[in-house]
């Protein structure tokens, strides 16, 4: 691996290290006390929750009762907690079995009771509980048609909260009339709450209006199931949401800013932006004109965001490893010679792969065409996995237990 590509790796770790869900809550719940009369229940959902139900049972006291609810990769046992997985991105039967243990256990709290919420990227998906009269078939087809209309990710969740017993205020309306702590990892650019997991203790982002305008303004509503549309048309029952305490502990722009203090002194260094969002296409434009107008001498331009892919192909990838395809294939012309880019999930995973994302450089269009691919076909056809697979240019680590969304580095000599 050449001298960029070691730095651009290297700063993509400080993204996730910074983010790092265990050393954020304790580090928090350190600094605060808590007086309980009674019980202490601790739930924690999302790709994070193992670290951060760790951390969070060295500092909140016995008695307490402990969930955690988690994707199956991450999934390991924890004395003294029930740990549950759920699927994600298209929720299943595990993942509403997750949402049931979940209503059960905060239907159980009393008003002595101290409910501690620890929340991260992931958590609308993994914990589902459909609204009477929507089921869970319904609940994966409507997901599974947001996540292909390439629609952005507080859109998808304004949705889902409507369809939903859990997101959007549910755990205060099972836990009244106890007391919600609630601990946030943000995935959401711009942390709003209400968006990070769905917003389980805030109120929703809007109404059932306003998700029926969504639907039809991406042109899905007729894609969406009859229980759904009937559900959705109905007015909105006025409802009294108790509040929380909510505290964001790692987020997008904390770790974009780690990645700007690992950057050598010998580099010039700039977070060019920190809500590169929307679509890929338009995104790898903005990544390319950034290079391209850079100043002269060496440069480390440092985005973060999270993408959307409007699917219209069969093949596998994600908007990480589409990001990196695209950058690569307009690059000649518009960035200097020896140029790298790497674009990476935070999770160690994009899309239905075993991929974090993309690290692309001046050779990617060479490699890929020497092994045989066609770069574009592959794009069309929506398989960047193959393409970056051709050239030995997929980002692989595994998944980290963390999640805070996307980062992207653009390397100039």
């Amino acid at each position: 691996m050449g001298p960029a590509r070691e730095l651009a790796t290297k700063l993509f770790h400080a993204a996730i290290d910074r983010a790092d869900p265990y050393a954020a809550v304790k580090g928090q719940l350190a600094r605060e006390n808590r007086d309980v009369v009674g019980r202490n229940i601790v739930i924690a959902i999302g790709k994070a929750a193992i670290p951060m139900m760790r951390a969070a049972l060295e500092t909140v006291p016995e008695p307490r009762t402990a969930l955690v609810v988690t994707n199956p990769e991450n999934i390991c046992d924890i004395p003294g907690v029930t740990v549950l997985a759920g699927a994600h991105p298209v929720p299943d039967e595990s993942s509403q079995a997750a949402g049931r243990a979940i209503v059960d256990l905060l239907s159980k709290a009393g008003p002595d009771d101290h409910v501690t919420a620890l929340i991260s990227g992931g958590g609308s998906a993994l914990a589902v509980a459909p609204v009477t009269g929507v089921s869970l078939q319904n609940k994966a087809d409507i997901n599974a048609a947001l996540l292909a209309g390439g629609i952005e990710i507080n859109e998808m969740n304004l949705v889902r909260q409507q369809l939903s017993d859990l997101k959007g205020g549910g755990f205060l309306r099972h836990a009244s009339p106890a007391k919600v702590t609630a601990y946030l990892l943000s995935d959401v650019i711009g942390d709003d709450m209400r968006a990070i997991a769905s917003g389980p203790t805030v109120a929703p982002i809007g109404t059932r209006a306003d998700a029926v305008k969504t639907l039809k303004d991406h042109g899905i509503w007729d894609q969406v199931p009859v229980s759904v549309q009937k559900h959705l048309s109905k007015p909105n029952t006025p409802t009294t949401h108790l509040a929380a305490t909510n505290t964001i502990v790692g987020s997008n722009r904390l770790s974009l800013e780690a990645m700007l203090a690992a950057v050598p002194e010998d580099w010039n260094a700039t977070i060019a932006t920190d809500t590169l969002v929307g679509d890929v296409g338009d995104a790898a434009e903005f990544v390319l004109n950034a290079g391209h107008t850079a100043p002269p001498g060496p440069q480390v331009l440092i985005f973060g965001g999270e993408t959307t892919v409007k699917l219209g192909g069969t093949g596998r990838g994600g908007r990480n490893q589409e990001l990196a395809l695209r950058v690569a294939l307009g690059a000649d012309g518009r960035l200097r010679d020896g140029w790298t880019f790497l674009s990476g999930g935070t999770d160690g995973r994009d899309g239905p792969t075993d991929a974090a994302g993309g690290l692309v450089d001046a050779n990617t269009m060479g490699r890929m065409q020497t092994n045989g691919a066609d770069p574009q076909a592959l794009l069309q056809n929506n398989d960047s996995y193959a393409a970056l697979s051709a050239s030995g240019d997929l980002l692989v680590i595994g998944g980290t237990g963390t999640n805070v969304a996307d980062v992207q580095v653009l390397i100039l000599p």
